[in-house]
């Protein structure tokens, strides 16, 4: 675990090269974003200017802390690079994300940013979407296990979330089901398939979205960008 922790850090360090000053920056949510937010903060004291756009009560606070003023939830957001993690990268730079509830409000920041930028350790590198972490779809409360079988005409098993015993709900207020599936073969398909059911807020597939891919590895940093 801490080897992990140390290639996130590392991959987190090197996203820092596509944050400029006066840039309006989004800021995603989990472990990686975390080792981010503590190096923006020394780049911030040292006098680097940022706005940011968070995706999470979380990351709010610990931008907070790191003297990073924020855009309002109303405020038009230019935002200029948005900096994330993943919980699963495939070779086309396809992602699923939403492992810790926020992929709503990411999947908004990554769509209004000019950049999409995203961190992880090699451990989140995967040749087949799927199997070995479910994909996080957020829906409705109202008529949620109508939602949950139409989904699951889709291939897979959607299990309702919980935390510490509890329904684990959004910062919306909306549900997350797991849907368990052996592959994902075609992530756009699938997306928009699952986003046109109703009851579905939006879905943890992100496709066709990230521009640069940042990777900690034993060997150091890999770099791998969108082909155009």
């Amino acid at each position: 675990m801490e080897d992990q922790e140390a290639l996130k850090k590392l991959a987190a360090e090197a996203a820092l090269d596509y944050v400029k000053d006066g840039y309006v920056v989004g800021l995603g949510t989990g472990s990686t974003v975390r080792h981010l937010l503590a190096a923006l903060e020394q780049r911030v004291r040292a006098g680097l200017k940022i706005t940011g756009v968070p995706t999470s009560e979380e990351t709010a606070g610990l931008a907070g802390k790191a003297g990073i003023p924020l855009l309002s939830d109303d405020d038009l957001w230019p935002i200029d690079v948005a900096i994330d993690g993943a919980d699963q990268v495939d070779p086309q730079l396809n992602l699923i994300k939403g492992g810790g509830g926020a992929l709503l409000r990411e999947k908004i920041v990554a769509a209004n940013a000019r950049r999409m930028i995203i961190m992880i350790d090699e451990s989140k590198r995967v040749p087949v979407l799927g199997h070995t972490f479910p994909l996080p779809v957020e829906v409705l409360p109202f008529g949620w296990q109508n939602t949950a079988r139409a989904i699951e005409k889709l291939g897979g098993k959607a299990v309702r979330r919980e935390r510490n015993h509890h329904v684990f709900c959004t910062a919306s207020g909306h549900y997350i089901l797991d849907l368990h599936m052996a592959r994902i073969d075609d992530p756009a398909g699938l997306e928009a398939r699952i986003n046109r059911i109703p009851g579905v807020i939006e879905c943890g597939l992100f496709v066709d979205r990230t521009d640069v891919l940042i990777v900690g590895t034993s060997h150091g940093v890999e770099v791998q960008t969108r082909r155009a």
